[in-house]
């Protein structure tokens, strides 16, 4: 078992053995407000002794809420860490330190938590039209206008909301920097209702390069097979021209040589034909039936009526307070 569990377990023991209640009962909270914040933290307790921290952070919150106490405070930063989220649990821990008095080793332990968060993370900065929903990691940051927000180091998500529009970037936080993300305003309405998108014009085109392929091979074997219809047609004027020789001015070897050309042109000049009004065909079918492409990450356009389809450091839980 990790430090962090045996303290953890050995806070909660007290807790359930001590004769004293596990919660202070603050001021202006009913007793059962209180017995039933002191349950809400004892699951915490236990729920991160298991590694289950956000089940952990969510049983520390529901005790606050209803016993508002300093103490829990620890608790709630300690789970943060634990979950990485070190943009949450930095302003945790400064407020438990504000509104606690603590003894000086656990103030200690606090602010050395403080101080290596503080290396972990950074600010962003939104530019963005007033009244721009922001969200950080998909988690709300607020509307603009908006301070520099803090945020964890790393690549970050910025997602943004401004009258039905969607827009995403994502953002790279160092430690102690502040980052700017400049949002400007679109004509794309996106709603988050799912299935009412409408695309604008500079996001909506995006055709396909696929016609484009198929006529330019159209072309090429249509000029392969023009090239070697005119040969093909050279060769048959040569086999005229021997089998018009007197005898003895040709031979058969020559005669044999004109005809075995002749055909293996003309030949050729069939396949390529026949290669050019396919491939024609086709580029014709997907050049009417196709469909602009639409913005990577947003709904698929409609099929159509015909289907073309090719196959081939060490932390600490309270326990009481």
């Amino acid at each position: 078992m990790t430090t962090a569990r045996r303290i953890a377990s050995f806070f909660l023991v007290a807790s359930l053995l001590s004769s004293a209640p596990a919660f202070a009962q603050p001021a202006k909270t009913s007793p059962e407000a209180t017995r039933d914040a002191g349950k809400h933290f004892q699951r915490g307790v236990a729920l991160f002794n298991e590694a289950d921290y956000a089940g952990a952070l969510a049983e520390f919150k529901k005790a606050y809420e209803l016993a508002p106490n300093a103490a829990v405070l620890y608790n709630i930063g300690q789970t943060h860490f634990q979950l990485r989220a070190y943009a949450a649990a930095l302003p945790v821990f400064e407020r438990y330190l504000a509104e606690s008095g603590v003894s000086a080793e656990h103030r200690a332990e606090a602010e050395a938590n403080i101080e290596t968060l503080r290396a972990r993370v950074g600010k962003i900065d939104i530019l963005a039209p007033d009244g721009t929903e922001v969200t950080i990691d998909d988690e709300v940051a607020g509307k603009t206008p908006l301070p520099p927000i803090m945020a964890a180091v790393g690549r970050r998500k910025v997602t943004t909301f401004k009258d039905g529009s969607q827009q995403v970037r994502f953002a790279e936080v160092s430690a102690g920097e502040t980052v700017r993300v400049e949002v400007k305003p679109v004509t794309a309405t996106v709603s988050r209702e799912p299935g009412a998108v409408t695309y604008p014009p500079s996001e909506e085109r995006g055709t396909s390069a696929l016609p484009t392929v198929l006529w330019v091979g159209t072309g090429a074997l249509a000029a392969g097979a023009l090239t070697t219809g005119i040969l093909a047609l050279g060769a048959s004027s040569s086999l005229s021209d021997e089998r018009g020789k007197p005898a003895g001015e040709t031979s058969r070897s020559a005669l044999d040589d004109a005809e075995s050309k002749t055909k293996t042109l003309a030949l050729v000049t069939d396949l390529l034909a026949g290669a050019a009004i396919v491939t024609g065909g086709l580029a014709l079918y997907v050049t009417l039936t196709a469909k602009p492409s639409r913005t990577a990450g947003l709904p698929p356009p409609t099929r159509p009526a015909l289907d073309l389809r090719v196959g081939v450091s060490r932390f600490a839980l309270e326990g009481r307070f």
